[in-house]
């Protein structure tokens, strides 16, 4: 659902992290004891809220800016997953993890040094080049290899 508050909302196919436990600066070689399993996610963001705003609560927390599905996958190898997004059918998110900036267990490590993380939180770890805008009427669909497609639908209020 697109926000009443923007006229710039963009997707972002992202592989996510489901925390399985309580923790708390974990170390990089400890991060798989805290990770219950991943899924997709689709990053939508208001643009033009992100350049007027100060912070980017808004741009990127409104209601249903962050579908994640199709389900979790507890057992998967995330070193080198491709991740793809389709805007109606035409691919338009075409990368790997082995491209991310960090890894997985670097952004677990570090994420886990600012926050206390709880069972079921979500990290979204970033996305791959290609990234534009949706508007009502369009679908996007983030396929991360291992886990699935997750489907959004664009609507306005």
């Amino acid at each position: 659902m697109l926000p009443e508050f923007s006229d710039e909302v963009s997707f972002e196919a992202e592989l996510c992290v489901v925390i399985g436990r309580i923790c708390k600066d974990v170390p990089e070689d400890r991060v798989d004891d805290v990770i219950f399993g991943y899924t997709c996610g689709n990053d939508l963001t208001a643009r033009d809220v992100q350049k007027t705003d100060l912070q980017w609560a808004r741009a990127k927390g409104f209601d249903t800016s962050a579908p994640l599905g199709p389900w979790i996958e507890t057992e998967l190898d995330t070193e080198d997953l491709a991740i793809k997004g389709w805007l109606n059918g035409e691919l338009r998110q075409d990368g790997s993890t082995s491209q991310m900036i960090r890894s997985v267990r670097e952004i677990v490590s570090i994420v886990s040094q600012a926050f206390t993380l709880l069972p079921g939180d979500v990290i979204m770890t970033g996305t791959p080049a290609g990234v534009d805008l949706v508007t009502a009427g369009d679908r996007y669909d983030v396929e991360i290899e291992g886990i699935g497609r997750l489907s959004n639908p664009v609507v306005r209020r």
